[in-house]
């Protein structure tokens, strides 16, 4: 069968290169997906899946159903939207949308999603059972995955499968994670109340300026002093507004930022032990606050047994040498999380370096991707999909 797999996807390879370039030149923000979903689904209809489209509102699902006596459901999800940043890289194909750009590679997510469906499509009366392929919108804004769901995505799914593209692999290899995969990413808002007073006198006044200072410095030190090392968080206060001018002492400072964090028990005291410091150092000075603490998305905890099947699928696949296990998680945010809470699953890393050159990371506008990894990710899903109903 993985002789099959690799066949189809070589002679798939150019069809796939044009399809990734076109949903490249025409990017669309979270939310906005209303192109490349009409895309996605025409690709889906014409290798005869089940299509149904404005899922999570710009969402798709392709359902390839199987005759097989298997009733396990395997879903693999991939994302489509982009970025709000202008692209700097000199492509013939490069975005056509101003200040809009696949910087995340969620276009190469999008074609390696289409490609195992066409693959799976010319295999269909091999498959034990039958895969749904989600096609998510807004995962930029880690609001796409909770959309599909609430439209009942993730029904009878009895296991899900994952894709990230990784511009530090180098094209040609895969990454795999046990456990922890990326971080819980929460908001925080915080408001410190003083009183008003004279710059020239702050003895009569209580200057949140000043004391939101401390609050910050306080987090800060008290993350390294007080969370368990083995157990990272990382506290970002990333915007602060507050106070009306130079000789006025400010009665009113906002603080604005993200909470990270991998361990599940930690996540869940944060908002506790954040408001605890707070408060002590308010008191302490005499001011008030107001504190909002929102629960973002989870951590992706990847399953062991179905993390074992993509890195044995693809260790058959490309060879051990092209299979890395990752030692680290990124502290980066992921809603396929959301997707875990309703079934176990994996994603793994996906190589698109370029031998040889600078790879730019992430969200950067000069941010490209070697295309030879596109049949990668096609095979090692195709592969993995077929192998689950083995298991």
């Amino acid at each position: 069968m993985l002789a099959r797999i690799k066949d189809i996807a070589a002679e798939l390879a150019p069809r796939l290169i044009e399809i990734r370039r076109h949903i490249h030149a025409h990017p669309e923000l979270s939310g906005q997906e209303y192109q490349t979903a009409a895309y996605v689904a025409g690709v889906l209809s014409s290798v005869g899946l089940h299509v149904e489209e404005a899922v999570g509102k710009t969402g798709v699902i392709g359902e390839l159903k199987s005759s097989g006596s298997d009733r396990r459901l395997l879903a693999i999800r991939t994302d489509m939207d982009a970025l709000p940043i202008t692209e700097q890289a000199v492509l013939d194909f490069a975005s056509r949308q101003t200040g809009i750009m696949h910087a995340c590679g969620h276009d190469v997510h999008t074609t390696v999603g289409l490609g195992t469906a066409m693959v799976l499509s010319q295999l269909r009366e091999a498959l034990p059972g039958t895969v749904r392929f989600l096609f998510q919108p807004a995962e930029e804004i880690a609001q796409g995955a909770s959309w599909m769901v609430q439209d009942a995505a993730m029904e009878n799914v009895n296991a899900i499968l994952g894709v990230h593209v990784f511009p530090s692999i180098p094209a040609g290899s895969i990454g795999v994670r046990y456990g922890a995969l990326t971080a819980a990413a929460d908001e925080l808002e915080i408001a410190i109340l003083g009183e008003s007073g004279h710059g020239a006198r702050p003895h009569e006044a209580i200057d949140a300026i000043w004391i939101a200072a401390q609050v910050i410095t306080s987090l800060q030190q008290a993350i390294s002093r007080t969370q368990n090392p083995l157990r990272p968080v990382v506290l970002t206060i990333g915007q602060i507004t507050g106070g009306r001018a130079s000789n006025v002492i400010a009665d009113r400072v906002r603080l604005v930022g993200t909470v990270r964090s991998l361990h599940p028990e930690t996540s869940a005291n944060l908002p506790s032990w954040i408001e605890k410091i707070v408060a002590n150092v308010c008191q302490t000075y005499g001011a008030r606050y107001e504190l909002n603490y929102r629960r973002g998305v989870p951590s992706v905890q990847n399953d062991p047994q179905l993390t074992q099947l993509v890195e044995e699928a693809a260790r058959e696949a490309w060879g051990s040498d092209r299979v890395q296990i990752l030692p680290e998680p990124s502290l980066g945010a992921e809603d396929f999380s959301l997707f875990l809470e309703h079934a176990p699953g994996t994603m793994f890393r996906l190589g698109v370096g370029y031998p040889n050159r600078v790879n730019h990371p992430l969200h950067h506008p000069l941010f490209e991707v070697d295309e030879s990894a596109i049949v990668i990710g096609v095979v090692t899903l195709a592969y993995s999909a077929y192998k689950y109903w083995l298991s």
